[in-house]
């Protein structure tokens, strides 16, 4: 594994992007199985 060095404020940047990636996939999952189970409003 090669090492490389970067800011702080860079990582703590890529940590928040991170989390928030992983936020976004629990979301789309959790949408997907409402989705699957019917559970849904048509809007328009």
């Amino acid at each position: 594994m090669e090492t490389i060095t970067i800011p702080k404020e860079e990582y703590e940047r890529l940590k928040k992007l991170e989390q928030l990636d992983f936020d976004l996939i629990r979301q789309f999952a959790s949408s997907l199985e409402d989705l699957k189970q019917g559970r849904f409003k048509r809007l328009a």
